[in-house]
């Protein structure tokens, strides 16, 4: 009998050590690609951190913690943690409500369904450095289409910390809303028919259908929503580096532009950028988590 199920799992599949091997073998490629983009940049980002690394002359020996009491005392830290927050804030309300609600009309459309999902969807597939570029072109005061707006005004879209502000925030919701609207019409399309045919037999209203059924059946889809929206505006750079490179007066410079700027402009400090990309990291990882548990607590609790 032991004879008969050795040649039936050889038969099958090998030997169990070949197998072992063919799947370390399909698994090699993400491994080496993560071990190469990921677990070695973050330990020489970490061992950078630690030491005293000018640009140009390599790592001249351990100094931790210098680097990080340097970081939380750098002259613009506290202005670009203030500023990255309050952008991934705004940007991440607007996409996020915009994307759920264009979701819900283009589900509920029933002319122009295809037109109303593909004229949204268009900006998604434009790159965002090539979208700052063509938004860069449109608010220029020379060669812009409103170049006229702004002599009459004696203003500009990025000439005020408040203008840069909106205007990058307008390209980003032109670029990602419908990206957002795919997923929360993903999220929409997963939630049962009966499940609203039974509201309605209930005597609920739309209203309530959408408070009581659909939010609370669209809330992983919210929470991925949030981790992406979250994340990309704390980790802004390509938008604010194209459209207003940090002004004015450096009031749109963003936790990832003082990195790059600290490590390759001005200081040129490896080690005191590598403190900062670390605590950037660590706070997101704690935002993150905490959007997580926060969504997974009531099912817990159930």
């Amino acid at each position: 009998m032991t004879t008969v199920l050795k040649s039936t799992a050889v038969k099958r599949g090998g030997a169990p050590g070949r197998r072992h091997a063919v799947g370390w073998l399909y698994a090699a490629p993400t491994a080496l690609f993560v071990l190469t983009l990921f677990i070695v940049p973050l330990v020489l980002v970490l061992q950078m951190s630690a030491s005293d690394w000018p640009l140009l002359r390599g790592n001249q020996g351990w100094n931790f913690p210098d680097n990080f009491v340097e970081a939380f005392d750098h002259r613009l830290f506290w202005q670009a943690v203030g500023f990255t927050v309050l952008y991934a804030a705004i940007v991440t309300v607007l996409l996020l409500g915009l994307g759920l609600g264009l979701a819900l009309l283009v589900q509920e459309a029933t002319r122009w369904k295809s037109l109303l999902r593909t004229a949204i969807l268009v900006p998604s597939a434009l790159g965002l450095a090539s979208a700052a570029l063509l938004f860069y072109v449109l608010y220029s005061p020379q060669a812009g289409p409103f170049a006229w707006l702004m002599e009459a005004t004696g203003t500009t879209f990025l000439g005020t910390p408040t203008g840069a502000l909106f205007s990058t925030v307008f390209l980003m919701v032109w670029r990602f809303t419908g990206f957002y609207m795919l997923l929360m019409l993903v999220g929409l399309n997963g939630i049962p028919e009966e499940v609203y045919e039974a509201g309605r037999i209930d005597g609920a209203s739309r209203w309530q259908n959408f408070r009581y059924i659909t939010l609370p059946l669209l809330r992983p889809t919210i929470a991925l929503c949030l981790v992406l929206s979250i994340t990309g505006g704390l980790l802004a750079f390509e938008q604010f580096y194209i459209l207003t490179a940090g002004g004015p007066d450096n009031s749109t410079m963003t936790v990832v532009q003082l990195i790059y700027g600290v490590a390759f402009r001005g200081q040129n400090d490896l080690g005191l950028a590598g403190a900062l990309s670390v605590l950037a990291l660590l706070a997101l990882v704690a935002i993150n988590a905490a959007q997580l548990r926060a969504f997974r607590r009531p099912k817990e609790e159930n």
